[in-house]
């Protein structure tokens, strides 16, 4: 053997363990590139008390999660790579590697890069859930289209980077021909083993987060330890790791707070227990759950935004609020509209994730048409989407509603423009469909309780070409919706005036979630969920006044449960808006692992284990953490540690009745 030979041994023996350390350091930058893309992308929502020196506090953090993301995704190329064989070293099995690592790798960019797109709508990392929670749909090809055409510059990103992965892996400088001697062989395959071994153990500490006695596997919440803010969880993970923390997980668990369901019910239970002697007073209810309908969009509630200069974009909501009752904070419960159906007929907030698609969704629970088809109510749901759209067709029939009409109903009924008046992309557009709901109703015998869900002012925020020229854009894509939809609520409630049924009847008005938004006091933690509660009774035995105190979903069962008289116990997380005292009403929101409790003029922050800020309501920007120094704090902490309790607790033993 020459000189120049035994030179070269170490380093051919070497050789998959060196390409393998170069192209995992590659993987970690196109991360890094996602990452990077992702906090451009979404710049608006994370520049509040954004500085460099945090900014690398949460890139150092997210390293731990892309390590664990890569360790699952690259596990089958990383066992190829060090595999103590020396029959492998060849360019074809090389090759097939490269083509491995970059395809596996530029699919976790692709999830990464979609995900930045998504992250508006949702504001949190997307995980398994929205599989269910789309699987009935088949428009999601167009939408992914005309979103692929609206960020372009992603798609370009996509093949720079990927092909970048390409040119830039590094392949092994070995072949199988020069290990020819028994000798050569084993000492390949004696490092190699070492190799994999060392490896085996750096991948289980990459992908538990650790490998020091007592780390339990790293889970999205994990996040919260790099964060100030709950929303800054979706730039310290990543969505690869998000989708494979959440498969076939156990969602709820229930904490070892308290002892028993009685025990926590000293500070909090869901169930409402009315005197069974109050006089009922059945009134019809119909309930409006409007798309994407976000507080800042509402005049009536900004009088002061923009110096008093801002106007809104709802002149028809603007006057149906000054004839309604209104609270000076209302919020949506969650963000995404699988939350909003749950607590605005249900009582039941999201936490963690929509429990109607988890299997929780099997228990047995019902809701607001439930009780009332009970108690001789007729009870009706409308959506203009296809039948099934989004699985409200089968969580309508879960929560007691006796008749659905959708898209397909709507296309039925020749009074109305058909299948015509489809928006092509989710289903039929506001204006004619509400008619199609007015008219509906006056159908069906009073007493009647229907709850409709309107579409319009949804993504990719287009209008009827009719009204193109009529409504004007605003600074954001979706103000020429709202303006769209606002105007086919005035109509609807013109429509309902003339109907006989219409002062007998009490209407509440809140959106599913918020959307777009153009002010920093929308966009922060508790911004973010600002929704309007809009309770109208046009016979005027409700006063028409803005009040004091906590609106939000949830609140819906009991309050119209108590202008009503129903008389049964029921369950709801939410309170009675109009006989509760304005200091004991709240709201719950869950964000990145972060329960929010709203109440007293604070928002609490809880990650399950401690508080992590407390800010004042009058603080718009959330700028002043007061975290153990409002004396509020302790009671406030006890509360939604009881909340959370009765939540899981019930969830967990099936016990949401």
């Amino acid at each position: 053997m020459t000189a120049s030979n035994k030179k070269d041994m170490p380093t051919q023996h070497l050789q998959p363990l060196l390409s393998l350390v170069a192209n995992v350091v590659l993987a970690y930058l196109v991360y890094l590139v996602a990452r990077v893309a992702y906090l451009l992308e979404n710049y608006s929502f994370f520049k509040e008390g954004l500085n460099f020196g945090h900014l690398m506090r949460m890139f150092r953090g997210g390293l731990m999660f892309d390590t664990t993301a890569l360790v699952y995704s690259n596990a089958l190329y990383i066992l190829l790579m060090l595999f103590p064989l020396w029959l492998k070293e060849t360019d074809a099995y090389h090759r097939f590697c490269r083509w491995l690592f970059v395809v596996v790798n530029a699919i976790g960019l692709f999830l990464n890069l979609c995900d930045a797109v998504y992250f508006p709508f949702t504001l949190r990392r997307t995980t398994t859930s929205v599989f269910r929670e789309f699987d009935n749909e088949n428009n999601l090809g167009s939408i992914f289209t005309t979103e692929v055409v609206n960020h372009w510059y992603f798609v370009l990103l996509f093949i720079v980077v990927t092909w970048g992965m390409y040119k830039l892996y590094r392949m092994p400088k070995s072949n199988a021909s020069n290990f020819n001697t028994p000798q050569k062989k084993w000492q390949f395959a004696g490092i190699n083993f070492l190799s994999l071994a060392l490896a085996a153990v750096i991948c289980v500490g990459g992908a538990r987060g650790g490998l020091q006695s007592g780390v339990r596997p790293i889970t999205i919440s994990n996040a919260n330890e790099y964060v100030k803010r709950p929303i800054e969880c979706a730039l310290v993970l990543n969505t690869p790791f998000a989708l494979m923390r959440t498969i076939g997980k156990s969602i709820f668990k229930v904490p070892a707070t308290f002892a028993s369901l009685d025990a926590s019910a000293k500070f909090f239970t869901p169930i409402h227990t009315p005197n069974a002697k109050v006089k009922a007073n059945k009134k019809n209810v119909v309930i409006l759950i409007v798309e994407s309908f976000g507080r800042e969009y509402i005049g009536a509630y900004n009088t002061q935004l923009e110096g008093g200069r801002y106007k809104g974009y709802t002149p028809n909501v603007d006057k149906l609020i000054k004839e309604s009752t209104v609270f000076e904070y209302s919020y949506a419960n969650g963000h995404k509209s699988i939350d909003g159906m749950p607590s605005s007929l249900c009582g039941i907030p999201m936490f963690i994730e929509p429990f109607i698609l988890t299997p929780a969704s099997m228990n047995d629970y019902t809701g607001i048409p439930g009780h009332l088809s009970k108690w001789g109510y007729q009870t009706a749901f409308f959506h203009g989407a296809n039948r099934g759209s989004m699985g409200f067709l089968a969580f309508a029939n879960k929560i007691g509603f006796q008749k659905y009409y959708g898209r397909q109903d709507y296309a039925q009924d020749k009074r109305f423009g058909g299948d015509a008046d489809f928006d092509g992309n989710w289903g039929i557009w506001d204006e004619p469909f509400l008619q199609y709901y007015c008219a509906k109703m006056g159908e069906m015998k009073q007493p009647f309780m229907t709850a409709l869900f309107t579409v319009s002012s949804h993504h990719p925020f287009v209008v009827p070409d009719k009204y193109n020229d009529q409504f004007k854009g605003g600074q954001l894509p979706i103000h020429k919706c709202i303006r769209y939809t606002d105007m086919a609520i005035g109509r609807f409630f013109e429509s309902a005036r003339k109907q006989p049924w219409f002062k007998n009847t009490i209407f509440i008005l809140v959106s599913d979630h918020t959307n777009q938004s153009n002010h920093q006091q929308y966009k922060t933690d508790i911004g973010e969920f600002s929704a309007p509660f809009i309770l109208y009774d046009p016979s005027g035995e409700i006063k028409p006044e803005k009040r004091a105190g906590i609106a939000q979903q949830t609140d819906i069962m009991p309050t119209v449960f108590g202008i009503l008289g129903y008389n049964k116990p029921y369950l709801s997380f939410g309170c009675d808006l109009l006989n509760m005292p304005p200091q004991q009403t709240y709201a719950l929101n869950y964000i990145n692992g972060v329960y929010q409790y709203t109440k007293n003029g604070y928002t609490m922050q809880f990650d399950g284990n401690r508080v992590t800020g407390i800010y004042s309501l009058k603080d718009l920007l959330m700028q002043h953490n007061l975290v153990d120094k409002v004396p509020e704090q302790a009671q406030m902490e006890r509360e939604l540690k009881a909340i959370i309790y009765q939540y899981m607790y019930r969830m967990v033993n099936n016990k949401l009745r």
